[in-house]
């Protein structure tokens, strides 16, 4: 998502400290002169160039999100925006691709794959606008390849929303051998999330899907667990299915962990991993969070030569809520990404034919980060269509994960809007779940159900191939009308049987389809049968369920961390964040990664205390954006009892003392390591365990115990440790991962770290 690899925290609640270079109120930027370029309007009001107003100008641009206004580059008003814009209009592209923003090897690597023709260089980007609206898709995609990520992402900050849905609607980039991406085809990536990775949730949701005609691009999951044998376990798992209904040609499956993992998991298992994952950053420095780099990606795509290539996933924020802003906009940052991209698909369709080359598409990850992003749904849908040209003037294969995190201000109800909203578009694929609400992930995106009505209200197609699989299991008639299974995941798993030469009979077979679907509920997950009053809605039933986990995932965000729960933890030592209170925690991410002095004062006389015996861990606990999920019976108190049991018994030196952060995130976390380790005189390296409420939204109430280890050298140097170093064992509850469990994978995983440092 940025679905998502838990163990980098793609997605998860992840910010940065950050300084903007003007006030938050935004950037004013006066009425140019006529005619009157960037540059020229720069060097009139500074005297000469000025990176950081230019940056300034290039953000105001943008329509408003709040992410813009963190950084500090939004416009003020609506006349400071027309401005920027007036004057971006009338740049050339020339001079935008000379004038840098940010370079790097990402820049490098975008420039030495874009083609130069002398035909577009001295367009305005007023000009190139006009030329894009009004051109033919051919004269279009002639010169596509000639344009920077820069320059496109500066076009689509022209255009109003009609403007891109009108590109959208003419420019498309099908996956070899298939229809997916086609005018006309919206195709879709199931993602059968489990709280536990449990494959039986995993391959039920994907019979689930089939029954109603959805699922032909990607089998996708998102893993609790990045561990090489669970990711094989999981792709071993799809590929099965995939396999036994002869679908090896038509779609792949993919888990979504990080694509180190992925090969290792190749290697465990060979020919069962489909599809290789990354989510990918426009920064160098940023795709360090992920523990990516250029070289490290140039030699993952090498061993892609088969059917299926690259599947990478963007999103805008994602990099300044990493730490890594760099001073310019999101719009830019994703452009720069689907630049990344293009020109990874050019080393792998280089000396291929159309048919030879791998596919690789593209997933942008909309609102799954936060408020502090975007807030609105106005601005959700903006973004989509954002990317969603700005990805097929890259030549790319684009879908869409149209979502909302509960802490945003997006109903259920305003989904299905942004749903309407963008789907005119055209997007290649959106995500796919049995409800809007994900299991694991604790976030709304699209259901079936949407799928289902899209087609209805768009007339969109399936790729023909899964469309003829859908009427060989006779979910659709020969005129691809539903039949009496439509909506029956247990005809599908009948299907599956048949198909594996299983001899029990249909009632034999539907019996134990019922009881798996049974336990599969009683863990959490969501399984859709039938529909409502249209074939498109959810049964009355399960529409409720949903509605009760939105409403139950406001309640957790808002709860406060009791004062009293709190005293009862074992030698606990509280202290807060900057966060002022709740309300600026969840829409001020940044305040809760940072500590007070007063804060680092009790830190400092922790550390102090430890005169004759340093401890190895340091056990850390934070409210995070479900402090229920600390607060439940049964969930904190024998995972802590046991972790610490645990570390002990394996020769462990565990602090005394465990502290508690109200309001706190990932990043305080790290701080805590800082000041707590920066400074000891010693080469042996200390580890911190940072257990946190996980978002809400599943009914679980999950939390996570994030895990780091790294020598007193590297504590020392202030963000130094970061989530690439780190891992996480996520969805322990006594109603997901047992809190028993989760201590067996904490201590496994933290003594490899050990091993590794």
């Amino acid at each position: 998502m940025l679905s998502t690899s838990v163990v980098l925290g793609q997605g998860y609640d992840f910010f940065s400290n950050r300084n903007p270079t003007v006030p938050v109120e935004g950037v004013v930027v006066d009425t140019p002169l006529k005619g009157e370029d960037i540059f020229s309007f720069i060097r009139r009001k500074h005297g000469k160039m000025d990176l950081s107003f230019y940056r300034q100008i290039i953000g105001a641009a943008n329509e408003f999100k709040e992410g813009d206004l963190t950084l500090g580059i939004a416009a003020k008003n609506e006349a400071s925006r027309t401005n920027a814009r007036t004057l971006l209009s009338q740049t050339k592209l020339v001079d935008l691709d000379k004038n840098i923003l940010y370079q790097d090897g990402i820049l490098d690597l975008i420039q030495q794959s874009t083609f130069k023709i002398e035909t577009t260089q001295d367009w305005t980007v007023g000009e190139l606008k006009q030329f894009i609206l009004t051109a033919s898709e051919d004269a279009i995609k002639a010169i596509m390849p000639t344009l920077t990520s820069d320059v496109i992402g500066c076009l689509v900050k022209l255009m109003s929303n009609d403007e891109l849905i009108s590109i959208g609607q003419n420019i498309f980039n099908p996956l070899p051998n298939s229809k997916i991406g086609s005018k006309g085809y919206l195709s879709a990536r199931v993602q059968p999330n489990s709280p536990t990775d449990n494959t039986e949730d995993i391959a039920w949701q994907v019979f689930d899907a089939w029954s109603y005609a959805v699922g032909d691009l990607l089998l996708g999951t998102n893993p609790v667990s990045s561990e090489p044998e669970s990711v094989a376990k999981i792709e071993q798992a799809l590929f099965e299915i995939i396999t036994s209904f002869g679908l090896q040609d038509t779609l792949p499956n993919c888990v979504l962990s990080h694509i180190d993992v992925q090969a290792q998991a190749e290697h465990l298992k060979p020919g069962t991993t489909g599809v290789w994952f990354q989510s990918l950053a426009g920064t160098e420095a940023a795709n360090q969070t992920f523990d990516v780099t250029i070289a490290k990606m140039v030699g993952h795509v090498a061993e892609r030569n088969g059917r299926y290539g690259l599947y990478a996933e963007t999103g805008q924020g994602a990099d300044f809520t990493n730490g890594h802003g760099e001073g310019f906009d999101m719009v830019l940052h994703e452009a720069r990404k689907y630049g990344f991209v293009r020109a990874l698909k050019q080393k792998m369709s280089a000396s291929k034919t159309t048919e030879e080359t791998p596919w690789v598409f593209l997933n942008d990850v909309a609102g799954f980060i936060g408020p502090e992003v975007f807030r609105t749904k106005e601005q959700l849908v903006r973004c989509c269509l954002e990317d969603t040209v700005m990805g097929k003037l890259h030549g790319l294969t684009i879908g869409l994960d149209i979502c909302s995190t509960l802490h945003m201000d997006v109903t259920l109800d305003d989904l299905d809007w942004c749903i309407e909203q963008v789907m005119p578009a055209n997007p290649a694929y959106l995500m796919a779940l049995p409800t809007k609400n994900d299991p694991m992930l604790s976030y709304l995106t699209t259901a079936f159900s949407n799928h289902v009505k899209i087609r209805e209200q768009f007339g969109y197609k399936v790729n023909d191939a899964m469309w003829d699989f859908f009427k060989k299991i006779e979910v659709l008639d020969t005129n691809g009308k539903p039949t009496e299974h439509f909506g029956d995941p247990i005809w599908v798993y009948y299907q599956y049987c048949l198909a594996k030469g299983d001899s029990r009979s249909q009632n034999e077979i539907y019996a134990d389809g019922k009881k798996c679907i049974a336990r599969i509920r009683e863990r959490g997950v969501p399984i859709a049968q039938g529909f409502g009053e249209n074939i498109w809605d959810l049964t009355p039933e399960l529409d409720q369920e949903v509605h009760t986990l939105y409403e139950d995932a406001k309640v957790s965000l808002w709860t406060p961390l009791d004062p009293t729960f709190t005293a009862s933890i074992p030698a606990a030592v509280a202290i807060s964040t900057n966060s002022k209170d709740r309300k600026d925690y969840v829409y001020h991410p940044e305040s809760g990664e940072q500590l007070p002095i007063a804060a680092r004062q009790v830190l400092k006389k922790i550390n102090t205390s430890w005169v004759n015996e340093v401890p190895d861990v340091q056990i850390i606990i934070s409210d995070g954006l479900n402090p229920r999920a600390l607060m439940d019976n049964g969930h904190l108190a024998p995972f802590l009892t046991g972790l610490k049991k645990a570390l002990k018994k394996d020769k462990y030196i565990v602090s005394d003392s465990t502290l508690v952060i109200k309001h706190g995130r990932v990043r305080a976390g790290y701080v805590c390591g800082e000041v707590l380790f920066g400074q000891l005189a010693t080469n042996r390296q200390k580890g911190i365990i940072h257990i946190i409420g996980e978002r809400p939204g599943s009914g679980h109430h999950n939390f996570s115990a994030y895990l780091t280890v790294a020598s007193p050298s590297t504590w020392r140097q202030k963000g130094s440790v970061d989530h690439d170093i780190s891992r996480v064992i996520s969805g322990i509850s006594d109603t997901a991962l047992p809190p028993e469990q989760a201590v067996t994978d904490t201590l496994r995983v933290f003594n490899r770290l050990f091993a590794i440092v």
